[in-house]
């Protein structure tokens, strides 16, 4: 079976644009491997990165149930789980997020453009409600 991938967004609205931009993959200086599971959580659930940086992120689901990596600010990643309790069978295809199957391993390649906070989250409703969400800090 193929590894999960970001894509095109679904609702036609860019998103991601205050923390970044879609990374070219030949620009990747780091590889940062993410788990996700059944408990709720990301591990690691705190990341370092540098402004102007291009990070290939290897997520790995190793629950029994779907789950992604959505990348925003806070508030940002507030406003999108609420939209998702309201449409629980959406699914990401947005250039910021990885939805990943169990078992399977999902790539999301991208570049921070600004230095500060960045949320990244599982917006699978109820996932965000019980604790899976993450930081990113960006620094100068």
């Amino acid at each position: 079976m193929a590894p999960a991938q970001a894509g095109p967004g679904h609702s036609g609205a860019p998103h991601g644009a205050p923390v970044g931009k879609p990374g070219d993959p030949k620009l990747v200086k780091r590889i940062v491997t993410v788990t996700m599971n059944d408990d709720m959580r990301f591990v690691p659930d705190r990341i370092d990165v540098r402004k102007g940086e291009t990070v290939r992120f290897v997520v790995r689901n190793i629950g029994t149930i779907k789950h992604e990596m959505v990348l925003g600010t806070e508030k940002e990643i507030k406003e999108h789980a609420d939209v998702m309790l309201k449409f629980p069978d959406m699914e990401h295809e947005d250039e910021n997020a990885v939805t990943v199957h169990p078992g399977l391993v999902g790539e999301l390649v991208w570049q921070f453009t600004s230095a500060g906070p960045v949320t990244f989250a599982c917006l699978v409703p109820g996932h965000y409600d019980a604790g899976m969400v993450g930081q990113l800090r960006v620094r100068p």
